[in-house]
């Protein structure tokens, strides 16, 4: 059930303009401008009126900086309890200006539609309720005050409006493909769960998303693993926000693909990949850079190179057995491994928190946190070296047995390509059998390296080596 935010001050007085002017419009006869919605599932008209710009109101539940309004907590629980008062429309109309990423910055993306509005006018009408509350046009009315224009067009929702209608049809809006800015990507997440938590499955959100189910299931874990790292980064009054990971949406992702195609094979290898990427993402690496970490990069790389301070604060490897109280018994507990790569990770999300937090937080914590966090990045980026030129190293010994599969696919469809043109009788048989010679000379050259370079070959390369030999004796 979608947050009810009452009615605002003047909700009276601007269901009586409402009504006047829904009036004038039918009176004055002729073609009027109506705006199309979806409500209740089926599409209406709505009749489009102009209102001045000063009696609306923004909407509280707006998901458009739905993350934005944990920049600062103690206006965000205005908004939860007095969401109309003059402080909290303040707030909204700050952060309908920011950068979604960066609150404490004005957004250009904003500054563009002042530009387009005090060059062109507006093009397209918002929506309100008989109240007076924006569902669709929040960040235009921000501009229109900006520009101190006195009115502003908008459609007027049915007189029987809830709160759950203005959530179905602000979404329903936002994700027409048109000139709209899209939701952040915290702000997308939020709303897909909202979805899933009234009760609609991944497939229904994917329709309306204009998305796949795939990927609403990897939304919804990518969300459940940031919830977890705002909850694990608190220390004392720090914490890091959603919003503080606005600008991670491709490394988040290609994290998810990975841990899914490692937890395929090892559960264990797949969370160790995970909390050594996310301490990476969390530090600022770049996709190239967190692409190189793979299992044992904590251990094969990073610990020897870790400061000293940062290892001490630590914990030590759990036991390898937990008992069951009660039962006499013991089960194995998790990996020691995978324990100590969350507790780095923790760490650093704790520090990430302080240096966050800046004046929030006492001096001499914010320094301690700047330089912890240069020294884990110092290690992180030192360790990650070696971890490149072993990345490469892999690589080299992967390609030659690569192209060799890639080539038996194309020999494979060549086989295909065969029996069709024999079919039809369309073969070139000359040129056919020049690619067949030339496929001769390529495997001798194959053969000549491999015997070079294999000192102990197996099944495939003895056969090569036979079959070239006889080739060459007869």
């Amino acid at each position: 059930m979608t947050k009810d935010f009452g009615r605002p001050p003047l909700a009276d007085a601007n269901q009586e303009l409402v009504e006047r002017r829904l009036k004038e419009l039918r009176d004055a006869g002729g073609v009027q401008e109506t705006l199309r919605i979806e409500w209740r599932g089926k599409p209406i008209q709505v009749e489009v009126i102009d209102m001045p710009v000063n009696s609306l109101y923004y909407n509280p539940g707006t998901h458009r900086i739905r993350a934005q309004r944990s920049h600062d907590p103690v206006l965000d629980r205005g908004l939860d309890e007095d969401a109309f008062s003059d402080k909290s429309q303040d707030y909204l109309h700050h952060l309908l200006r920011a950068l979604p990423s960066d609150p404490s910055k004005r957004d250009p993306d904003f500054d563009a539609l002042l530009e387009s509005l005090r060059d062109f006018k507006q093009n397209e009408p918002g929506l309100i309720t008989r109240d007076g509350i924006l569902v669709n046009g929040n960040t235009r009315r921000a501009a229109l005050k900006d520009l101190a224009e006195p009115d502003i067009r908008v459609g007027v929702l049915p007189s029987s409006c809830t709160w759950d209608d203005i959530n179905r049809v602000e979404l329903a809006l936002q994700l027409r493909k048109d000139h709209r800015r899209d939701y952040s990507y915290i702000n997308r997440l939020l709303a897909i769960e909202e979805q899933l938590s009234l009760g609609r499955t991944h497939a229904d959100i994917a329709r309306e998303f204009r998305t796949t189910a795939r990927a609403c299931e990897q939304d919804q874990w990518i969300l459940t693993t940031l919830n977890d790292l705002v909850e694990r980064s608190r220390t004392g009054g720090a914490q890091l926000r959603l919003l503080d990971f606005e600008d991670h949406q491709e490394k988040l992702k290609e994290l998810h693909r990975r841990w899914v195609k490692e937890s395929a094979s090892s559960q264990e290898k797949a969370d160790l990949m995970k909390e050594s990427r996310l301490t990476a993402i969390i530090l600022g690496f770049s996709k190239t850079d967190v692409r190189l970490i793979e299992p044992d990069f904590k251990s094969r790389y990073l610990d020897n190179r870790l400061p000293e301070a940062v290892r001490s604060q630590v914990p030590a490897a759990p036991a390898a057995t937990v008992a069951i109280p009660g039962l006499n018994r013991t089960v194995r507990a998790a990996d020691p491994k995978v324990a100590e790569a969350r507790a780095l990770t923790d760490s650093v999300l704790r520090v990430k928190a302080v240096e966050a937090a800046g004046e929030n937080a006492p001096l001499e914590q914010v320094a301690e946190a700047a330089k912890t966090i240069t020294a884990v990045k110092a290690a992180v980026e030192e360790a990650l070296e070696p971890a490149g030129k072993d990345a490469r190293v892999r690589k080299r010994k992967q390609a030659a047995p690569d192209r060799i599969v890639d080539a038996c696919h194309d020999l494979e469809q060549c086989v295909t390509d065969l029996v069709l043109s024999r079919a039809s009788r369309s073969l070139d048989e000359e040129i056919f059998d020049e690619a067949v010679l030339k496929l001769r000379e390529s495997l001798h050259k194959l053969a000549v390296e491999a015997a070079r370079s294999i000192k102990e070959p197996g099944d495939g390369v003895t056969w090569l080596l036979d079959a070239t030999q006889k080739e060459e004796r007869a």
